[in-house]
């Protein structure tokens, strides 16, 4: 997965504009921007959501992110009022916003909206089956007996995707990120001892 693999599900408005000044800041530093939100909590909260290309974010990842993004975001000065940044991992009920994101969590319960309307509809919940096509397969359990039960879901008509969190979302979410951070620990234990 590459770092520079570019998001099919943006923001709008000032959250895009945010994100146009946070996400190369990001990306300079090896993560991977997910979503930038402004809200009303706590008066006024940014939210940047950002992960390593391996899905990991720690504690120390969002220290770092926020050392750097704060300086890009003193000089730009999007919001033109007082904010509270908060610097995120996805979760495990994670938003969906790379192609690869739907290939990586194929299988998990997801919920989509698209922007336009599919077949009569706007929001599908289902299995994610991956990306075909350029397009999002999920099978709907609610469907009647002889009636469709898989979508393809362009990719680019997705306004909104999101995990459902089950609890084999849980131990799968824990299962990747433990095998993450061991072959990080065995990549540094290699780098050391080159050196």
């Amino acid at each position: 997965m590459s770092a520079q693999e570019a998001r099919i599900i943006t923001e709008q408005g000032l959250d895009a504009r945010v994100a146009a000044i946070v996400e190369p800041v990001i990306e300079d530093l090896g993560y991977r921007l997910v979503r930038t939100m402004i809200s009303a909590a706590n008066g006024c909260t940014l939210q940047i959501m950002a992960e390593r290309p391996d899905g990991t974010m720690t504690v120390e990842d969002c220290e770092t992110i926020s050392r750097a993004v704060s300086p890009a975001l003193d000089v730009e000065d999007p919001i033109n009022r007082a904010y509270h940044l908060e610097i995120s991992s996805p979760g495990i009920d994670r938003p969906l916003v790379r192609a690869s994101d739907f290939e990586r969590w194929a299988g998990h319960e997801v919920k989509i909206e698209l922007a336009v309307m599919l077949d009569g509809r706007k929001r599908f919940r289902g299995t994610l089956l991956g990306v075909k096509d350029g397009a999002a397969l999920v099978r709907l359990a609610d469907v009647p007996k002889g009636e469709q039960d898989t979508f393809e879901l362009p990719l680019e008509d997705i306004g909104e995707a999101k995990l459902v969190l089950t609890d084999d979302l849980i131990t799968a979410a824990l299962k990747a990120e433990k095998a993450a951070l061991a072959a990080r620990g065995a990549q540094l234990e290699t780098e050391s001892k080159a050196n």
